[in-house]
């Protein structure tokens, strides 16, 4: 059996479910690399299982940041390896879960992220809000188009870490990543996907159970807690949507629209992430991939 089993792919294809069902077959505990349910109280919009949702599976690295911190994945590297460590130390499977890319590699890849200076990071900051997200994204295309690829135009914060990168190392941001031969642990690598169409049926289908399910709710409790402060939770799916229906700027129907418009384009930049890794074996997750996965594990 692999030491290590990571469920990676697009946005509800299922992997939740996935890595519950493998930690139940391999007696296995899932490590969470999804970024977003890393902040406390992001739960409706992240779709984080309930705690009785979890089938008894212990979870790890859930809600362990507050809405206003600002994102670290080195925070995340180095948490997930010590839990890692830890759960194989004692004979139980790590069951790495997530569409976070960048995380998933932090995690099992060995990468060390260089550190930052807080006068470039200003620079750049001052002039992210002089010239707009779109612009400095350009930019990042023409040196990094890789990197480029995989970061939103509209992420001011991670472009802006882009460059930091680029401007600290001399290299693109891109280069800091090694090749996919390399790995920390044994690793099977399992990936689910579904057809663009039964995709995006199943974003819809989330993106109205979230709203019925008091997702704007959830949206105003965390506003009050401090979410417009931090620099990556306000701007996460769905959230900078209900943030502007608070704040007057959009209405509630269109912030639905624009929340699986979002999704939809996201999903496309972690298709364009996980596929270029050659570790991953691609399962069709309209079809069971329960017993794929496992035979993977255990092959």
């Amino acid at each position: 059996m692999a030491r290590v089993v990571a469920v990676v792919g697009p946005t509800a294809s299922g992997k939740s479910a996935l890595g519950i069902a493998l930690a139940r077959a391999l007696g296995g505990e899932v490590i969470n690399a999804d970024s977003m349910q890393l902040y406390r109280g992001m739960d409706i919009g992240t779709a984080k299982l309930r705690l009785d949702e979890r089938q008894g599976i212990p979870h790890h690295l859930l809600d362990i940041w507050e809405v206003t911190q600002t994102a670290s994945v080195a925070d995340y590297q180095h948490r997930s390896r010590i839990a890692i460590d830890r759960l194989l130390s004692v004979g139980v499977t790590p069951i790495v879960v997530g569409g976070s890319g960048l995380y998933v590699r932090a995690a099992l890849d060995p990468i060390a992220f260089p550190g930052t200076d807080a006068e470039v990071r200003a620079e750049l900051e001052a002039e992210l809000d002089a010239v707009g997200a779109a612009a400095l994204h350009a930019r990042l295309a023409e040196c990094d188009p890789a990197a480029a690829a995989a970061i939103a135009p509209a992420n001011g914060r991670k472009i802006v870490r882009a460059l930091e990168v680029m401007r600290l190392t001399g290299e693109p941001f891109t280069a800091a990543l090694p090749g996919y031969g390399a790995s920390r642990y044994d690793t099977t690598y399992v990936g689910l996907d579904l057809a663009t169409g039964q995709l995006d049926a199943r974003i819809e289908r989330r993106v109205q159970q979230m709203f019925a399910a008091g997702f704007e709710t959830e949206v105003r409790t965390l506003a009050e807690a401090g979410l417009r402060e931090g620099g990556t939770a306000s701007k996460a799916l769905g959230y900078a949507q209900l943030l502007a229906v608070i704040d007057g700027t959009m209405d509630l129907a269109t912030a639905r629209l624009e929340t699986a418009r979002a999704t939809r384009r996201f999903v496309r930049r972690q298709r364009s992430w996980f596929r270029r890794d050659p570790r991953i074996t691609w399962l069709d997750a309209s079809i069971d991939p329960l017993r794929d996965a496992i035979a993977l594990a255990n092959g």
